[in-house]
C-alpha cells in the first residue's frame, strides 16, 4: 500500500499483480439516485488545453474571421479526421466552474490511457493519431498528450470539490493493434474471418510492434513502454482471440452466441480472450477506481463482451466499489444494435449492470420529435415496461443522449441541429433529453449549439453527411479553438495545418457563458436540479385542446407537452418544435389537481433574449372542462421554446 501521491509520482507500474495499491481515508460516496444527475460526455482532446484566454472567442457572426487567409476546407477536416488538437486533463479541470454554472453534475470522460504510438508516414489513412482513446497500449498509463496520472487524480478531486462527479469510458474487449499476425499466413487474416471462431484453431501470433510501425523479433517480449502492449499479464498471445477477421460486419451469430464474429473478430482493434484475461481487466479497471476516486465507469463495446463475462466483470467492480463506500456506483454498457438488445443485456446481465447507453431506435425518435419531424406518441411509446421493472423506476435504466461522438444509429452523422443549421434547436433536443425517463447526459458543445459550418461551405466540406468511417469526424470540433493540431505522432503543434475548431475555425474558442444557447440550457438544466418530480416522476404524454373542445394527441410539428408525476406533484413540460407561435391547451391530472388553482412557471426559455407571455414566476390557471377534465393554456410559445410549470 502506498498514498496515491506516492503511486502517481513513479513511473506507471508494468504488471497489474505487482502494482502499488492506493491507500486513502475515504473515497467520494455514490448519489442516492443517478436520475438526479446530468452527465456531461466529452473527449479530452477536443474539449479544453487550458489556454483559451489567450484566443479570441469566436464572433459567430463572422467567420471568416476565424479562418486564417488561403484556408482550405479539406485540411480542417483532415487535421479533425487524423490529429490530436491538443486537448488536455488539465485544461477540462480549468473548466470545471464553467460546468458548474452549466448545472453539469457529472463528467463522462472519453478513454484517457495511453494510445498505441502512430505508425506509418503523414498521409497513410491507416494510421492516424488514435485521439479519440479506443486504441489502448498501456492500460495502466495516461496518454502523454493528455496528460499524466496526477493530472486525472486532481481533476476527479477538484471535480468532487464541485459536486461533480467523475465517469471513465473503458475498454473491455480490445487493445489497439498493438501486434502483428504472422506473416508467412496465407493472405490477410484482418479480412478472413473462419467461423466457427471458438472450435476453429487461432490463426498463428505473429510479433509485438515495436512501436514504430515495425515488429519486434519473432517471439521476443516487449521491454520498452512503446513496445507491445501492457501490463505484462496481457503480453501472451493466448490473451487475444486472434481470429483474424472483419470483426465490423456485427453478423453472422446471434446476441447470445459467445463465439459470433463481432465478439472474436479485429476490427481495428486486437480482440482480448475474456476467458484468459477476465480477472487481468477486472484488477486494472479496480485499481483505476481505487486510485482516481472514480464514481463510475462507460464500458466500450459491452455488446461485443460474452454476457457470461459482462455478469462476472459488472458484478466484481460493483462489489469492489460498494467495500471502498460506493453503494451506487454507476456502470454503463454501449450496447449498439438496437433497443431490443438493450433491453437483453438490462434483463441478462442483471442490476450490476447499472444502465444501458442509449444508441438505438429510440435516440433516433428523440431526435426527430425535437425536429417536428415525428410524432410525439412514436417516441413515448418506446418507454416499454419490462415485467421487473416499474414506470417511474425505468428511468434509472438508460442513460439518455441527443449525439455522442459516433452517433452509429443517426444519418446522416451530424450534431443534431446540423442539417438546418439551427443552434437553437438544440434547446429543444434539451427539453426533451432533460425531462423524460431517463438519465440525461449531454454532448460536450450541444450548450453552444455546435452545428458545423454554414450551409454555403458544406459543398467543401469531403464526407459532411455521408455514413462511412469519416462521417463521424463533424460530430468532434474542438470547443478550445486550436490554431493547429499535433504533428502526427507527437507533440508540438503543426503549423501547416489549421486547427479543427468549432462551425469550420481555427484559433477562436467557443465557451460563451452569455450565449443564448448557453443560458437556455443552463435555464433547463437548473429546475431540474431544483424539482425531483422532474427526475423522478412518472411521465405521461398530454393531448392538445383543439377549437372544437376536442383533446387529441399533437402532430409532427405541433407543440408537445407531457407530465411528470411525482406523489401529489405535477411538472408539465411543454415545447414548441416548429417555426411559428404556438398555444398549447394541455391536460393536467385532475385528480392530484382538484384543489389547485394554478400551476406556476418555473422554466421558459423564450425568456433569454426576447419577450414571453408566461414569464418565469408567472401563474397559469387550471380550467375545468365538461368532461370533468382539467387543463392549462399556454398562450403564444414561441418557436424552437421549452416551458415548464409546476403544480406547487
Amino acid at each position: 500500500m502506498a498514498t496515491v501521491e506516492e503511486i502517481v509520482s513513479r513511473p506507471a507500474p508494468r504488471s497489474i499483480g505487482q502494482a502499488p495499491w492506493p491507500e486513502r481515508q475515504g473515497y467520494h460516496p455514490s448519489p442516492a439516485d443517478w436520475r438526479s444527475e446530468v452527465i456531461y460526455f466529452l473527449l479530452p482532446d477536443r474539449f479544453s488545453d487550458g489556454r483559451e484566454a489567450g484566443r479570441p472567442l469566436l464572433d459567430r457572426t463572422d467567420l471568416w474571421a476565424a479562418r486564417p487567409e488561403g484556408w482550405r476546407w479539406d485540411r480542417w477536416a483532415r487535421s479533425g479526421r487524423e490529429r490530436y488538437q491538443g486537448g488536455t486533463l488539465t485544461g477540462i479541470a480549468s473548466r470545471l466552474d464553467y460546468l458548474d454554472d452549466l448545472g453539469v453534475s457529472a463528467l463522462w470522460i472519453g478513454p484517457v490511457w495511453k494510445q498505441r504510438p502512430v505508425a506509418g508516414v503523414e498521409g497513410s489513412p491507416a494510421e492516424p493519431d488514435d485521439y479519440h482513446g479506443y486504441a489502448v497500449q498501456d492500460f495502466l498509463e495516461i496518454d502523454p498528450r493528455l496528460g499524466s496520472r496526477a493530472d486525472l487524480v486532481s481533476l476527479v478531486r477538484q471535480a468532487h470539490e464541485r459536486g461533480i462527479r467523475v465517469i471513465l469510458d473503458v475498454l473491455l474487449n480490445h487493445s489497439g493493434e498493438t501486434w502483428d499476425y504472422d506473416l508467412g499466413q496465407d493472405g490477410s487474416p484482418r479480412y478472413a474471418p473462419r467461423p466457427p471462431y471458438r472450435q476453429s484453431p487461432p490463426y498463428a501470433f505473429g510479433a509485438w510492434r515495436d512501436g514504430k510501425g515495425g515488429r519486434l523479433p519473432h517471439g521476443s517480449a516487449p521491454t520498452e513502454p512503446d513496445h507491445g502492449v501492457w501490463p505484462q499479464e496481457l503480453q501472451h498471445p493466448d490473451a487475444y482471440t486472434r481470429a483474424g477477421g472483419d470483426g465490423g460486419s456485427f453478423g453472422p451469430g446471434g446476441d447470445e452466441d459467445p463465439d459470433a464474429p463481432y465478439r472474436r473478430a479485429d476490427w481495428f482493434s486486437r480482440d482480448i480472450d475474456m476467458p484468459r484475461s477476465l480477472q487481468t481487466m477486472i484488477q486494472i479497471y479496480k485499481y483505476w477506481i481505487a486510485l482516481a476516486d472514480l464514481d463510475g465507469l462507460r464500458i466500450d463495446t459491452l455488446k461485443h463482451v460474452p454476457l457470461e463475462h459482462a455478469r462476472a466483470f459488472c458484478g466484481a467492480i460493483r462489489e469492489y466499489a460498494e467495500q471502498l463506500g460506493k453503494a451506487n456506483f454507476l456502470i454503463v454498457g454501449e450496447v449498439g444494435g438496437g433497443d431490443t438488445i438493450q433491453e437483453k443485456y438490462l434483463k441478462l446481465v442483471g442490476q450490476n449492470l447499472s444502465a444501458v447507453l442509449e444508441t438505438g431506435e429510440t435516440r433516433a425518435t428523440l431526435r426527430a420529435v425535437a425536429e417536428g419531424r415525428a410524432r410525439a406518441e412514436d417516441l413515448f411509446g418506446r418507454f416499454t415496461l419490462p415485467l421487473d421493472i416499474t414506470h417511474r423506476a425505468l428511468g434509472s435504466r438508460y442513460v439518455a443522449m441527443l449525439d455522442d461522438h459516433d452517433d452509429l444509429a443517426i444519418f446522416p452523422q451530424l450534431r443534431f441541429g446540423s442539417v438546418e443549421s439551427s443552434p437553437s434547436r438544440t434547446v429543444v433536443g434539451a427539453g426533451l433529453l432533460l425531462f423524460l425517463l431517463g438519465i440525461p447526459c449531454l454532448y460536450y458543445g450541444m450548450e453552444q449549439g455546435l452545428t458545423g459550418p454554414e450551409q454555403e461551405e458544406r459543398k467543401w466540406l469531403p464526407g459532411w453527411g455521408v455514413r462511412d468511417l469519416a462521417g463521424d469526424i463533424y460530430l468532434r470540433e474542438a470547443m478550445f479553438g486550436p490554431e493547429h493540431p499535433r504533428v502526427l505522432g507527437g507533440h508540438a503543434p503543426d503549423p501547416g495545418v489549421p486547427g479543427f475548431g468549432p462551425f469550420g475555425t481555427s484559433g477562436h474558442h467557443v465557451f460563451d457563458q452569455d450565449n443564448d444557447v448557453y443560458q437556455r440550457v443552463r435555464m433547463l438544466l437548473r429546475v431540474r436540479g431544483a424539482h425531483p418530480v422532474l427526475s423522478a416522476g412518472r411521465q405521461y404524454l398530454r393531448r392538445l385542446g383543439r377549437d372544437d373542445g376536442s383533446f387529441t394527441l399533437p402532430a409532427p410539428g405541433e407543440a408537445v407537452g407531457w407530465s411528470r408525476i411525482l406523489a401529489d406533484d405535477e411538472a408539465l413540460c411543454v415545447i414548441n418544435p416548429g417555426q411559428v407561435s404556438r398555444t398549447a391547451r394541455l391536460h393536467v391530472d385532475a385528480g392530484i389537481n382538484a384543489g389547485v388553482a394554478a400551476f406556476t412557471v418555473v422554466a421558459n426559455t423564450a425568456e433569454v433574449g426576447g419577450g414571453t407571455k408566461h414569464p418565469v414566476g408567472s401563474t397559469v390557471p387550471v380550467l375545468p372542462s365538461p368532461d370533468g377534465a382539467r387543463y392549462v393554456e399556454i398562450h403564444d410559445l414561441p418557436p424552437l421554446s421549452v416551458l415548464v410549470a409546476v403544480n406547487r
